[in-house]
């Protein structure tokens, strides 16, 4: 019976994933519908308006929209740590399915801005519930690819939307499809109810070798006693006493309305400029989506892959996102006369027998805008997690070479820490092996090395085992110790900034932390004064001890 409900259920985190990801698919068709259908509507409940007044009253039945999904974000992050994923997720699409659905009854603007709000707010569901979702059910490893396929959800759904509905137009009226997508996320919830029974640590068809591979994956947040562990969670007030919070805010603040002005305004745009009534717009309208897609992918492959040859984390996200914002600057001023696009194109094209139109290149250009977003975008995003991360921090393990003996009883054969002599790193390796499978989650173990020659003058070095590589940093001879307090604290302080400077180069970072801690022994008191450049100059070979400030 086990091996058969393992069968039925095999994998179900993906199973779970790819509900979230279809639900956004959803999402996207249902905040969609307004703008595809807003020809049809406008010309049934408005005849006597002129476009101009037409667009007045789609504009502020969006911005109603706009503004209450904003609010959603925040409600529905508390609802989520509430009632758990499972109601919360249903919640959410239950209730903006209705909400769309009851857009057939709306008469008037007014109707209309009650029903978006609605729609609006439960919509706003979709994006905590799936950083939920996939805390619970991922280990750390496997969440960036989760949070990819829940991402592509967005964009597919972007891209599905307007051709979709357009192509309901040919046998239904508005009404009729606004009750069939709204119909359609009412039917999602029969899969997820019984697919998403429990979370993982308690769900019923779950195999016993699924749930250890998640839970065992994840970072611990509860003792050996079933008590949960108080974590430290800086409130917004705290967050906003930084200014790196503000730098996110205004980046945010800056470029998203833009994301808002395309999704709502692409169909009206066609509608307005071109004369396209909406079997047409769904003809062209999905093309802008193609380059959010594609952009999205760029400016995470291209930070990641930046990062991993050594660039510095924070340059790379403001280097990427300074690129997105360069693509869709002068793409702007293109789209004013999408002519110059066209034309330039077809002196190319003529060559094979095939033109541009105006519309096309609109929407190319379009999509060069949005490629460029995403590319920002997804780097201010993830700016956050860089700056205020618990990653560093909660991956480390430190102590001294003293520390392993006093504490857990593990010492290098053929060494006494306390007889003065020279400490060599390579003698500790079996220790740190040791103390990583004691603390089977430290992803690294770092220890000091003090070699005693007199009360002011020692050897000082440190090692840092990541599980496969003992790296070594040089061993300095501090011959006139000013003082040896904050010595380790310096080390940790210089070890943490060495990560953050030199990402996946250990032995930098290593090298970094030994020489800042090594100046810190010629000064006086519990601060390290030595700055970044004097550090640096020691680590290159310069130990003449000249030190400006």
């Amino acid at each position: 019976m086990a091996s058969e409900i393992k069968r039925r259920v095999g994998g179900l985190r993906w199973w779970v994933v790819g509900l979230i990801a279809l639900a956004t698919v959803i999402n996207y068709i249902d905040r969609q519908a307004l703008g595809v259908l807003w020809p049809d509507i406008a010309a049934d409940l408005y005849p006597d308006e002129d476009s101009d007044s037409r667009k007045e009253i789609y504009g502020y039945i969006t911005g109603t929209f706009i503004f209450f999904y904003a609010a959603g974000q925040a409600l529905f992050g508390k609802i989520f740590d509430w009632i758990g994923t499972r109601l919360g997720f249903a919640l959410s699409i239950g209730v903006w399915s209705i909400a769309t659905a009851l857009h057939a009854l709306a008469t008037g603007a007014l109707s209309f801005a009650v029903f978006r709000s609605i729609l609006g707010l439960a919509e706003a569901g979709a994006w905590p519930g799936a950083a939920k979702a996939n805390a619970e059910w991922f280990p750390t490893h496997e969440r960036a690819f989760a949070q990819g396929i829940f991402n592509s959800g967005a964009a597919i759904g972007g891209i599905i939307a307007i051709p979709m509905i357009a192509f309901m137009t040919v046998f239904l009226s508005w009404q009729m499809i606004f009750i069939t997508v709204g119909l359609i996320g009412l039917l999602w919830l029969i899969p997820w109810f019984l697919i998403v029974k429990a979370p993982p640590k308690f769900h019923p068809n779950l195999s016993e070798a699924e749930k250890q591979y998640i839970l065992t994956g994840q970072e611990a947040t509860e003792n050996e006693d079933g008590e949960e562990i108080d974590e430290y969670v800086p409130t917004t007030s705290q967050l906003l006493k930084h200014k790196q919070s503000w730098g996110v805010i205004i980046a945010s603040a800056a470029i998203d309305p833009i994301w808002w002005l395309f999704i709502v305004w692409i169909p009206i745009y066609l509608n307005g400029v071109y004369g396209m009534d909406v079997k047409t717009i769904g003809i062209y309208g999905w093309v802008p989506y193609v380059g959010a897609m594609l952009g999205a992918w760029y400016g995470g492959l291209l930070a990641q892959r930046k990062i991993k040859i050594g660039w510095d984390v924070n340059k790379t996200r403001k280097r990427v996102i300074t690129i997105g914002c360069l693509i869709m600057l002068p793409s702007f001023f293109l789209l004013m006369d999408p002519t110059i696009v066209a034309s330039a194109f077809n002196l190319i094209l003529n060559l094979i027998g095939i033109t541009m139109d105006s519309p096309s290149a609109a929407v190319i250009i379009m999509a060069v805008i949005l490629f460029g977003f995403q590319t920002s975008i997804g780097n201010v995003q993830t700016l956050p997690s860089d700056l205020f991360s618990k990653k560093t921090v909660g991956t480390l393990s430190l102590g001294n070479e003293e520390d392993a003996e006093k504490h857990f009883g593990l010492h290098p054969e053929g060494v006494d820490v306390t007889s003065g002599a020279h400490v060599e790193g390579e003698a500790y390796l079996s220790v740190l092996k040791q103390l990583m499978n004691m603390f089977p989650r430290a992803k690294k173990v770092i220890t000091t090395l003090r070699g005693s020659i007199s009360a002011s003058h020692n050897t000082w070095s440190g090692v840092l085992y990541d599980g496969e590589t003992l790296f070594q940093a040089p061993s300095y001879e501090i011959t006139h110790i000013v003082d040896r307090v904050g010595g380790g604290d310096s080390f940790m302080g210089g070890l943490i900034y060495g990560f953050h400077k030199y990402p996946n180069n250990d032995q930098k970072a290593l090298d970094f932390a030994v020489a800042a801690s090594c100046l810190k022994h010629t000064i006086f008191g519990d601060a390290n004064l030595a700055t970044e450049d004097e550090v640096e100059k020691l680590m290159s070979g310069d130990a003449s001890g000249r030190v400006s400030r």
